[in-house]
């Protein structure tokens, strides 16, 4: 159970997240000299170098979106130019990409990043490059929202890159890119001209993920813990009706990924924020208000508890809370995470988006009067500072990642195991480096009192 410390505040981390962002900016340089394009996109680090891992091209946003959070955080302007440049000369084909469910994670990080800059004023864009900017984020909410499936009970779900009948927690977080194109007032155009509502997908599919993917401790299942989440759920195609639990990157149906919990539950949040900024008039034919921020606000919530009572004290989760290793260490979540244990290892990266998703769901349960509040922003920041120090944040200048411990695909056995360790450890990961940078970009906003770190504020209007 994490162990929170009531006392922290923003503030407080200060000192560390620019000592971070101090080793960030050595580490983008480093990567952006090495990194060869023609290998792809870098996924994840072998003996300390970015290597990449053909499966979907999902992490290069993260390449991309980091230099421009290096920029937000430090105003280095090159940092920037770097960023931007990047983004219009090699994020193109991800904004039609019509094969993934990732559009939220690579074409928000680059394309939203841009546009969330220059509403705010950090620079000043040429010509039309807003237009630009826009037209890439609308073109992308379409296509993700595009990959649909159809349920039993009348919603549906964009599905995974596994085909129709495949629902993904992760995709929870692909859904800003819905919303921001939402936002900027556009639409997908089916045949016969019938026009889809963004928003309406986004509505569905997180009501059926909130339904089928996040377990409410009902009896579903004997392993229906309130707040687990399954990575994947299936669904008969032909008639949409629920088949069962599964899973990709976990070690079982009925166990919890931490890094797929972890997407959920930042998901949600980040998606609750999004509908304190849509007008009451909009979201009465999706069910209105109270329906939507209720089943909404009640899968975060379970999740958020979940994450408190299965991870060790300093709030950094082993890769699976079912993973058959754990039982070999004994009162694994009374004390802090062992990343150089001999049986499972940790994921840094699910801490990183866990404490995100902590502290925007705190901040959005704070400001609604409710008292578990305040305990989740503080957990959230406790998370924070966990990775902000050793034995996570790597300090190695020789070392491309910034985010130690973060694991891919244990299944699979894809994650380095250093000699004479038995499980893999001291590696880093495009998402838990750019989620780390992004975290602490928050809390130093928090401190500052600056803008709230946000696609979705109420005075980023439409274009």
């Amino acid at each position: 159970m994490i162990r929170i410390d009531e006392t922290l505040r923003p503030s407080d981390l200060r000192p560390a997240i620019e000592r971070l962002f101090a080793l960030s900016a050595a580490k983008i340089r480093h990567l952006e000299a090495s990194w060869n394009p023609a290998d792809g996109s870098p996924v994840f680090t072998v003996r300390g170098r970015y290597t990449a891992r053909a499966w979907t091209d999902w992490t290069q946003g993260f390449q991309f979106g980091s230099p421009l959070l290096q920029f937000d955080a430090t105003g280095e302007r090159s940092f920037l130019d770097l960023g931007r440049e990047r983004t219009f000369s090699r994020m193109a084909p991800h904004v039609t990409h019509m094969g993934v469910h990732d559009h939220g994670f690579n074409n928000v990080s680059t394309w939203g990043a841009l546009r969330r800059l220059i509403l705010e004023g950090r620079y000043e864009p040429e010509g039309r490059e807003r237009e630009l900017v826009e037209l890439a984020l609308k073109v992308s909410g379409a296509v993700q929202a595009r990959r649909w499936t159809r349920t039993a009970d009348g919603g549906g779900f964009i599905h995974s890159f596994n085909g129709p009948h495949s629902l993904f927690a992760d995709t929870m977080r692909t859904l800003r890119a819905l919303a921001l194109a939402h936002r900027l007032g556009h639409v997908l155009l089916e045949e016969g001209d019938r026009a889809v509502p963004l928003l309406e997908r986004l509505v569905l599919h997180a009501r059926t993920t909130a339904r089928f993917a996040v377990f409410q401790g009902t009896g579903r299942d004997v392993w229906d813990e309130r707040g687990r989440v399954a990575h994947e759920s299936l669904f008969d195609v032909v008639d949409g009706s629920y088949r069962c639990p599964a899973t990709q990157q976990g070690y079982s149906p009925f166990s919890t990924w931490t890094r797929g919990q972890a997407w959920v539950l930042l998901g949600f949040a980040e998606e609750l924020e999004l509908l304190e900024t849509i007008a009451d008039q909009e979201l009465t034919p999706l069910g209105g208000r109270a329906e939507m921020e209720g089943f909404m606000r009640e899968a975060a919530r379970a999740v958020a508890h979940h994450v408190l009572d299965a991870t060790p004290t300093d709030g950094v989760p082993y890769w699976d809370t079912g993973a058959p290793g754990l039982s070999n260490l004994l009162g694994h979540r009374d004390r802090p995470a062992d990343p150089f244990n001999d049986q499972e290892p940790v994921d840094s990266s699910a801490a990183a988006i866990a404490a995100q998703g902590l502290i925007r769901l705190g901040r959005h349960q704070t400001r609604r009067g409710e008292t578990e509040g305040q305990q989740l922003f503080q957990a959230g920041l406790t998370v924070a500072r966990t990775l902000l120090q050793a034995p996570y944040l790597s300090e190695d200048p020789d070392h491309q990642g910034l985010l130690l411990h973060s694991i891919y695909h244990r299944p699979a056995g894809w994650d380095f195991v250093p000699p004479g360790r038995r499980v893999p450890c001291g590696e880093s990961s495009q998402w838990g480096d750019y989620h780390l940078r992004e975290l602490a970009l928050l809390i130093w906003r928090l401190a500052d009192g600056g803008p709230y770190y946000t696609f979705f504020g109420p005075g980023e209007g439409r274009s």
